[in-house]
């Protein structure tokens, strides 16, 4: 990607990065799960601390994958191995800032994760934050590095379902 040089541009790759987080929302959101690790780079990682973990500088995430393998193995577990309730999954985010770094897009935002099991009722799941990092292959933009951040001290049933 180019370096953006004028207002125009980076309100492009804004909403450039808006349209990611969008569609990368609504794979999970769809359960269209094997379509997930295809919004990241081969070598990407994807981690998901708590914040109090996070805050103190404690390097040890609740999860942690590196490389796209590691996520498709991630969704071969939530298929085949885990055993969960049936629910789904409605993701929302607000406060995106987007910041350019050379080559390379540096984006926070903020999310609420609504989780609606089988009976019908809806609870919020998880609050947090994501530090992305975004790339440019082949014209298409990709998450290099996603690091999510939950606000609570705990999740309340098992993490199947990536965030």
């Amino acid at each position: 990607m180019s370096a953006p040089t004028t207002a125009t541009d980076l309100a492009l790759v804004r909403l450039r990065v808006e349209d990611l987080l969008c569609r990368y929302e609504r794979a999970i959101d769809d359960d269209d799960l094997e379509s997930w690790p295809d919004f990241f780079t081969d070598d990407c990682e994807y981690g998901i601390w708590p914040r109090e973990n996070d805050e103190a500088g404690l390097p040890m995430p609740l999860m942690l994958c590196r490389g796209t393998g590691m996520l498709r193995d991630r969704v071969l577990a939530h298929r085949e191995a885990n055993i969960f309730a049936p629910h789904v999954y409605r993701h929302f985010h607000s406060g995106l800032v987007v910041d350019l770094d050379g080559s390379r897009i540096q984006t926070v935002s903020n999310y609420v994760v609504i989780r609606t099991l089988q009976d019908g009722e809806s609870h919020i799941y998880q609050t947090g934050c994501a530090t992305d990092t975004v790339v440019e292959q082949d014209g298409k933009l990709l998450f290099s590095g996603r690091r999510i951040v939950y606000d609570t001290l705990r999740v309340q049933t098992l993490l199947v379902t990536p965030i």
